[in-house]
């Protein structure tokens, strides 16, 4: 599989010719004076200020049914490929025939040159600048900010917050109905946090009429889950209801959160709060790919590996698509896409050349999301759920031996 990046390598050399100087010498050439003033000898300049539109040989168009021609402007112009216009709208009806086949396959065309187009990069955290990592325990959404901050910032704020405390003698939790909440501020705006659901919520219903898109995904999260979100997440109390939460994703989505568009996704692949519908599970998946997610990029590859695996005649032709869809998460730094191209390259679908760059861009990628604060972090949480066993807690546990801290 060869890359679909390649250099243009046309070299553009400017020459210079005699310009039909007769037999006048370098000297004559050198002497002979022109007249500035007169419009012969800028003609070059006056036809370059010419502009093609102003005579309207680009205003006029032919019509691709009965070849009337007609002004651009005024034309019937095919909606879905933009290619081809027509002179009215019964032509454009009688055309679509002949038309539909090459309509289709530009339609394609430009389908695949925006999903596999690379993704905007994650934001960085407003406090470290370190590029988001992927996975949303591995960040915290401020419900007073409208913020998303890494987990090793927000960690750390906590942890400097608990030795202030101590230190001054005081307490670090704030007790309330539901048990002790961290009486921590905000690592950003320095707001206290909220110590009821119902203060939680009004702070997210603020960030959703000011258009936060995360805010729209974070309420939806809480309606989907519903109270019973696990030991570790209470959640804000609110009921179990997949309807409501759908629509908040669909809001998220068509706002900018790529999150919440795989949400969506999910739920028409699993039928939750919909009828289940692949073809819209796919949908959702693509649009949050092409915002940036990269566990929905890793789904479409693996699904396209799937369809290679179940096909004979275009097996070659989906196992290629699942590897680009796998090189761009991986270049995200995502694990599991890398491991899968590691296998294509292994089975001859990933080129030499295509697996190096890939390699170096994860391992660039992955550098730069990591920060000892963050290692920190997921340690803490990993031992909070339970995952003693994780690299992250090994790494964590090491540091701490070497420091002297136990």
């Amino acid at each position: 599989m060869s890359s679909n990046f390649g250099d243009n390598n046309g070299n553009d050399q400017l020459t210079s010719g005699d310009g039909g100087g007769g037999n006048i010498s370098p000297k004559e050439m050198m002497s002979k004076k022109e007249c500035t003033s007169c419009d012969q000898n800028n003609i070059k300049n006056i036809i370059k200020g010419i502009s093609i539109n102003s005579v309207g040989i680009n205003d006029m168009s032919m019509c691709a049914n009965c070849g009337k021609k007609g002004n651009s402007s005024d034309m019937n112009t095919c909606n879905k490929c933009q290619l081809v216009k027509y002179c009215n709208a019964a032509c454009k009806k009688k055309h679509r025939s002949k038309h539909k086949k090459a309509c289709d396959r530009r339609v394609a065309e430009l389908h695949d040159e925006k999903l596999f187009k690379d993704p905007p990069p994650n934001e960085d955290c407003p406090i470290c600048f370190l590029p988001l990592p992927d996975g949303r325990e591995l960040f915290a959404f401020q419900f007073c900010c409208g913020k998303r901050i890494c987990a090793g910032c927000d960690h750390e704020n906590a942890s400097q917050f608990c030795n202030t405390q101590k230190k001054k003698g005081g307490g670090v939790l704030n007790m309330n109905k539901g048990g002790g909440v961290l009486n921590v501020l905000c690592a950003f705006c320095r707001t206290p946090r909220a110590f009821s659901n119902e203060e939680q919520i009004k702070r997210l219903e603020k960030l959703m009429d000011n258009g936060n898109a995360e805010a729209f995904y974070t309420l939806g999260n809480q309606y989907f889950e519903g109270r019973n979100q696990g030991s570790y997440s209470k959640g804000l109390g609110l009921p179990q209801d997949y309807q409501k939460a759908n629509e908040l994703f669909l809001k998220g989505g068509e706002l900018g959160c790529a999150d919440a568009y795989f949400n969506l996704g999910n739920s028409y692949n699993n039928g939750q709060g919909v009828e289940r519908d692949m073809e819209k599970a796919t949908y959702y998946w693509e649009l949050a790919a092409i915002k940036g997610n990269v566990q929905a990029r890793y789904i479409l590859g693996c699904n396209e590996l799937l369809l290679g695996q179940n096909s004979q005649s275009a097996r070659m032709y989906h196992y290629r698509r699942g590897m680009k869809h796998m090189m761009i998460s991986s270049k995200a730094g995502h694990k599991k896409s890398f491991d899968e191209i590691t296998i294509g390259y292994k089975h001859g679908v990933v080129t030499k050349d295509d697996y190096e760059m890939t390699l170096r861009a994860y391992h660039e990628r992955q550098k730069e999301m990591k920060s000892d604060a963050r290692d920190e972090a997921a340690a803490f949480y990993a031992l909070a759920s339970g995952l003693e066993g994780s690299d992250e807690y090994w790494r964590f546990i090491a540091k701490m031996k070497d420091s002297g801290q136990i």
